[in-house]
């Protein structure tokens, strides 16, 4: 799969995002091609992505959460990904919620 991400521009991708309602399921969807999924291990990153001078009243994402790196709340984005690894040691996010 990395072969296929090496020529993809982040422009690229941000249009595609833009053009299209993509839901967790379609990430699964998408990866269940490239990984076997008998006998791996699920696990899950909780991931908070500063934004310390977005207003959380107008920024529909935004809000306080618990930050690891901080060690307190700071207002962000959380992100919470689920990554299966196969057999091979192959690892590939599979589900996401914002």
């Amino acid at each position: 799969m990395a072969e296929i991400l090496e020529d993809l521009l982040h422009d690229s991708v941000n249009r595609f995002l833009l053009r299209e309602r993509y839901e967790p399921k379609d990430l699964f969807e998408e990866v269940k091609l490239y990984i076997n999924l008998v006998g791996g291990t699920l696990s899950g990153d909780d991931t908070v992505i500063d934004k310390p001078h977005s207003d959380p009243k107008l920024t529909e994402l935004i809000g306080y959460y618990y930050s690891g790196r901080h060690h307190r709340t700071v207002k962000g984005i959380q992100l919470i990904t689920l990554y299966y690894t196969d057999l091979s040691g192959k690892s590939v996010p599979v589900n996401y919620r914002i």
